[in-house]
């Protein structure tokens, strides 16, 4: 069974709607059986600087560190998941996913990144993109373990 080592979510804000907490909830309880995920909320600015003061002090040293930010890679589920697959494969035990806020991310956050993924070429609110991603790491488990889950 995959099952991945340690699975960090670095998000700006928190989560303010009941539905959207309810959802993150589901997924944080569907994940559990495949590895250890950890969501951490740091505060919002309007100055980019600080808020990527506080994202920095969070992140791990050891960690694969992926950025979530419009123009990055927009892999299908099924590339994702292998995309996932390989880096624990290759020792990637922690991966690290940082969500900006409204000002994105900082040059500071992206340059200690090793990769910069996007969602879609659409746009979500940071709270939005929280729960899709939790979602594809969920669906990424699946596939790789061959589960079934909806198309």
């Amino acid at each position: 069974m995959y099952k991945f080592g340690k699975i960090t979510l670095v998000c700006v804000g928190n989560l303010k709607e009941d539905y959207l907490r309810s959802a993150q909830a589901e997924f944080v309880k569907r994940l559990t059986p495949y590895g250890k995920l950890n969501i951490i909320e740091v505060a919002g600015d309007d100055n980019p600087t600080k808020e990527a003061g506080r994202i920095l002090q969070k992140l791990s040293q050891a960690s694969y560190k992926i950025a979530m930010t419009i123009g990055g890679k927009a892999p299908s589920s099924e590339v994702f998941a292998e995309d996932i697959g390989k880096l624990a494969t290759h020792g990637h035990s922690h991966l690290e996913f940082i969500i900006g806020g409204s000002v994105g991310l900082s040059n500071d956050v992206l340059e200690v990144c090793n990769l910069r993924l996007s969602l879609s070429n659409m746009t979500f609110t940071h709270q939005m993109a929280r729960i899709i991603l939790l979602e594809q790491i969920y669906r990424a488990c699946r596939i790789l373990n061959n589960e079934p889950y909806h198309k």
